[in-house]
C-alpha cells in the first residue's frame, strides 16, 4: 500500500510550497507559484499537487488540466515542470510516481505530459524520478536540445570560446563602440523582441505586460541587458536566474540591420562573465530547434553551430508521456 497522500493545492499552502521549492534539489523559478501569478487568472486551468508521506511534504508538482480536464500537463504556463523534490532515494521517487498515477486514474485523467528541468538544474545530480517514470512505462514524446555553457573554467572562460568568437570579442572590447549595460527599459527591449520575432513569422512568448509583471513579481530572478551602438539600443537579452546553479538566456534579440556589429557576441560574453562572477555553474542558452520545420525536433544547425562558438554543449530537454489504461 502506497503511503503517499496526494493533495490538491489550495492557497493555504502557498508559503509551504514556495519554501519547499527554494529548499529543493531540482526546483526552479518556473516551479514557484509567484512565477505563475503573472498569468491572467482565466488563462489556464491549474491543477497543482502536493505529495505527503507521514505528515512530511516530499514533493510538489505544478501543472494544469487540458482537453476537458482529461490531460494533465506539467508545466502549464512555464518552461519546466514535473516533480520537485529534495535529494531523495529511489524508493521514495517510485512511491511519488505511483501516487501520481493512482491520483490521475482516480480523477479520470486519461494521459499526462511532464517536462522536468534538465539535469544541470539539480543541485545534486539525480534522475531517480525520471527512472521511476520510465519504469512505470512513461515514454518520451519529444526531446529538444538545449545548449548550455559549463562555467567550470571560471575567469578563463574566454580562452575556451572558439577562435572566431575570441577574435570578434577582442575587437568589440578594444574598440568600445558597441557597449552593453544592465537596463530596466523593457519598452525598448520589447520593440527589439517584436522586430526580431516578426522576421521569423512568430510571436514572442511574453507580451510587454507579461515581462513587466514578472519583473514586479520576481525582481531578483530577472535581469535585462541592452546593447548600444552610438547611444542607440540595437540588441538585448532577458535572463532568468532560475535557481542557484543556472542562468537561462530566455531571449537574445537584435535588430538585424546591426547584425554586422556582432552584438550577440557581446551579450554572450557579458552573460558568462557575470554568471561566473556570481557563482553560477551553467548558462543555458535555450533550445535550438528549427521552429519552421514540420518535425518539431528538427535541429537548427546554424543556430547550434553559433552556440557552440561559446563552448556550449547540448543538454536534452525531454517530455515524458503516459496514457493511463
Amino acid at each position: 500500500m502506497n503511503s503517499i497522500k496526494v493533495q490538491e493545492y489550495s492557497e493555504d499552502y502557498r508559503q509551504i510550497w514556495e519554501k519547499f521549492v527554494d529548499e529543493s534539489n531540482n526546483g526552479t523559478m518556473f516551479h514557484k507559484l509567484i512565477f505563475l501569478d503573472y498569468h491572467p487568472s482565466n488563462r489556464f486551468s491549474f491543477q497543482h499537487l502536493l505529495f505527503w508521506k507521514d505528515g512530511e511534504l516530499v514533493a510538489v508538482l505544478p501543472g494544469g488540466l487540458k482537453e476537458n480536464n482529461t490531460v494533465f500537463w506539467s508545466p502549464v504556463g512555464a518552461s519546466y515542470g514535473s516533480f520537485v523534490t529534495k535529494d531523495i532515494p529511489f524508493s521514495l521517487a517510485l512511491e511519488i510516481v505511483d501516487a501520481f498515477i493512482a491520483f490521475c486514474k482516480n480523477k479520470g485523467i486519461k494521459e499526462a505530459f511532464l517536462i522536468p528541468p534538465p539535469l544541470i538544474y539539480s543541485i545534486n545530480y539525480s534522475q531517480h524520478i525520471e527512472y521511476a517514470l520510465l519504469y512505470r512505462k512513461f515514454d518520451f514524446e519529444l526531446h529538444y536540445i538545449s545548449h548550455s555553457i559549463d562555467l567550470k573554467h571560471k575567469e578563463h572562460f574566454l580562452e575556451h570560446f572558439d577562435k572566431t568568437a575570441r577574435k570578434t570579442l577582442h575587437k568589440i572590447l578594444r574598440e568600445n563602440k558597441v557597449i552593453i549595460k544592465e537596463s530596466n527599459d523593457y519598452e525598448t527591449f520589447n520593440k527589439i523582441l517584436l522586430s526580431n520575432k516578426a522576421r521569423h513569422n512568430v510571436k514572442p512568448t511574453h507580451s510587454l505586460e507579461d515581462m513587466l509583471k514578472l519583473r514586479e513579481l520576481m525582481p531578483d530572478n530577472v535581469k535585462l541587458y541592452l546593447v548600444y551602438y552610438e547611444d542607440k539600443p540595437i540588441a538585448g537579452s532577458w535572463l532568468f536566474l532560475t535557481n542557484k546553479k543556472v542562468v537561462l538566456c530566455f531571449y537574445n534579440m537584435l535588430y538585424y540591420e546591426y547584425e554586422h556589429l556582432k552584438p550577440i557576441y557581446l551579450i554572450m560574453y557579458e552573460t558568462v562573465r557575470w554568471a561566473t562572477e556570481q557563482g553560477y555553474e551553467w548558462v543555458d542558452i535555450g533550445v535550438s530547434q528549427d521552429t519552421s520545420a514540420e518535425d518539431p525536433m528538427t535541429p537548427s544547425l546554424n543556430l547550434i553551430y553559433f552556440k557552440e562558438r561559446f563552448n556550449s554543449r547540448g543538454i536534452l530537454r525531454s517530455t515524458y508521456h503516459l496514457k493511463f489504461t
